[in-house]
């Protein structure tokens, strides 16, 4: 018999029974005017859960802003096997690859040996990356957050959607990370081969959205999870969407908050079913 999976964090907080007036299968979800700072919908936004790899947003992030050179090697050592979860992954140990390789890795496909790789070889090391993740995240005023690894596979990966909101809004002021998370897909070659890797947010090849940047996550104690920045109905907004229950809820739930807006006359007031 297959064991039943694991109730998340969220399920096991009784978040769940909160319900909305969208319906959405996620039990936190925010959505904020970028532009405003106005708050339209928000649902348990306070809730602290762990993010799996939306961490990866706060990896690139550092990467991306200390300039270091993208075209140096790393290779892939047997430290950036995960013995967290066990998850597999096409980077071989031995693999190497740039640091522009192995960012686009990381936040375009999720790729978790990337995201360890990067962390591992920053100046300083990974106790220095670590502690540099949480300096960042307090520089932006996000108390409710705190990381343990670069990658999101532990469950003390933690942040809220407040929080997350406003790492997405500092992120998407990097246009090299608008362009790597919103990248549909990305070939890399391994010795003799040529490996593809695609995007894990099937909406960024959807042409009816506009998204300028997103990262996916998933773990069973945090649910699936997705940040996005997206221009809806002529307005730049961020959402945020924690321990959604269902592989595809997390896009179902996307889809539901962009129809509920397009159909939304301007000016009514935020949706605010309770706070976590």
């Amino acid at each position: 018999m297959v064991a039943p999976p694991k109730p998340s964090y969220g399920e096991l907080a009784g978040l769940h029974g909160v319900s909305d007036p969208l319906e959405l299968r996620s039990s936190v979800a925010l959505v904020v005017d970028q532009d405003t700072k106005e708050v339209l919908f928000r649902k348990n936004d306070q809730a602290v859960l762990p993010i799996a790899s939306l961490t990866k947003l706060m990896t690139g992030l550092l990467i991306s802003e200390a300039g270091l050179p993208l075209d140096e090697k790393i290779v892939i050592t047997q430290d950036d096997v995960d013995t967290e979860k066990g998850t597999r992954s096409r980077l071989k140990v031995g693999t190497e690859l740039s640091r522009g390789e192995l960012l686009h890795l990381a936040l375009m496909s999720s790729e978790n040996r990337a995201a360890h790789a990067l962390g591992r070889t920053y100046p300083g090391g990974l106790e220095r990356f670590v502690s540099l993740m949480n300096a960042r995240a307090r520089s932006l005023g996000m108390n409710d957050t705190r990381y343990v690894e670069p990658t999101g596979l532990s469950s003390q990966n933690q942040s809220s959607a407040k929080d997350l909101a406003t790492l997405v809004a500092a992120a998407y002021h990097d246009a090299r990370l608008r362009e790597l998370t919103t990248s549909p897909g990305y070939e890399v070659e391994v010795g003799n081969r040529l490996l593809q890797f695609n995007n894990t947010n099937r909406l960024v090849k959807n042409p009816s959205w506009d998204i300028g940047l997103q990262k996916t996550g998933y773990i069973s104690e945090a649910g699936q999870c997705l940040v996005m920045q997206a221009k809806v109905a002529g307005r730049k907004l961020i959402m945020v969407f924690l321990d959604s229950a269902g592989k595809l809820s997390r896009i179902a739930d996307a889809e539901r908050v962009r129809r509920w807006l397009e159909q939304r006359p301007v000016g009514r007031r935020a949706v605010d079913p309770g706070h976590g």
